[in-house]
């Protein structure tokens, strides 16, 4: 399991996948044809297709063929996995929410 969650947040450690990956995840279920999140990252084709097929061996994203249109969806089965796993452990497996994980102030010292 640890080699893949590696494969995936070394996928999503690039600006422009990242990027691609947030704007797959906003587009929701229906995902996004590739000219059209080309359009919205304004990068070259080649380029994009070379970060999705990253992307892609990683498990973050999947593919479908639509006549001549090649659709991308984020794999949000996926995406909830790597979540829960890097918050596993957060407030020592108790159950939290974000408030919850913020570091206390540190209070001064009376002299």
């Amino acid at each position: 399991m640890e080699s893949s969650i590696v494969l995936q947040l070394h996928s999503l450690a690039h600006a422009s996948r990242l990027a691609a990956y947030r704007a797959l995840v906003q587009a929701g279920p229906e995902g996004l044809a590739v000219g059209a999140l080309r359009d919205v990252l304004d990068i070259p084709s080649a380029t994009l297709t070379a970060h999705l097929n990253v992307l892609r061996s990683a498990g973050l994203v999947t593919d479908e063929r639509e006549g001549r249109v090649i659709r991308m969806r984020a794999d949000y089965v996926r995406m909830d996995a790597l979540i829960a796993y890097l918050t596993e452990n957060c407030c020592g497996g108790a159950s939290c929410g974000p408030a919850d994980c913020k570091p206390k102030p540190k209070t001064r010292k009376k002299r």
